[in-house]
């Protein structure tokens, strides 16, 4: 009995062989696609979870996004210096300010917002543009915004401190050779000593008010009266007959250069 199944072992061993490779290949290349697919649904997943973190990560900086790359900053900062000259301490409350400051900045940057949802929004949508190429397009017209808004010297400051110098050509050229990490910090200083100029400029007759009320009471004797209870309304009056929130309004928008 041994010795046929060892004759029959011996005749078929070539097909014996042939079959076991067979089957050894073919549990290789099933492991190797199976892998190759496991390989796959990871990347996928990846980057999956990637788009997901840098979706919540621009959400989570579209504050500062709002505040330091648009005009928010000017408008917000003018408009505390207007309640602050007036006298008034709650009033308008700090929401009223910021929803007033926001459509006047929705309102002063909507040909941005037109021109970023021209070249870069839509193309992306249709994905005739990559993702990179999207926030390319989108960060040509806000470079272009904030750098008519920037001084020069604060331009150049920080280029300084980056230990670069400022590009040179046309305006397109300068738009593309100047980082947005040169062009951030640069608005923003060029913003905020536009808006305290402003804020100076608010305080001058509202200071001359209350000088005035100030010397008639001391005047009068009337030590004991706070000046700013008197001066108040005074302000408040001069300040709607001047129609002072049209003309405020008027005055910030006009500020910028668009």
């Amino acid at each position: 009995m041994k010795s046929s199944r060892f004759g029959f072992f011996k005749k078929h061993k070539k097909h014996i062989l042939a079959a076991v490779m067979l089957i050894g290949l073919s549990a290789l290349f099933t492991s190797s696609v199976t892998a190759a697919d496991v390989d796959i649904n990871i990347n996928q997943e990846s980057s999956d979870t990637i788009d997901v973190l840098i979706t919540l990560t621009v959400l989570a900086l579209l504050p500062s996004i709002l505040i330091m790359m648009t005009s928010f900053t000017r408008i917000i900062v003018v408009l505390s210096f207007l309640r602050s000259a007036l006298g008034l301490q709650q009033t308008p409350p700090n929401q009223v300010l910021i929803g007033i400051a926001l459509f006047l900045t929705l309102f002063v940057m909507s040909p941005v917002l037109t021109e970023i949802n021209n070249t870069a929004y839509e193309p992306y949508k249709q994905e005739q543009i990559t993702r990179d190429e999207f926030l390319n397009n989108a960060s040509i017209p806000l470079k272009k915004f904030m750098l008519k808004q920037t001084k020069q010297q604060d331009l150049k400051l920080f280029f300084d401190m980056n230990g670069g110098s400022l590009p040179e050509g046309d305006e397109q050229a300068v738009i593309e050779n100047t980082p947005m990490k040169v062009v951030i910090p640069a608005f923003i200083t060029s913003e905020l000593k536009r808006a305290f100029l402003i804020g100076f400029l608010l305080y001058i007759p509202f200071v001359v008010i209350d000088m005035i009320v100030a010397s008639t009471l001391m005047s009068m004797g009337m030590i004991m009266l706070p000046p700013t209870m008197i001066s108040i309304p005074f302000k408040l009056i001069l300040f709607v007959l001047v129609d002072g929130w049209s003309l405020l309004f008027k005055s910030l928008v006009q500020s910028f250069n668009l």
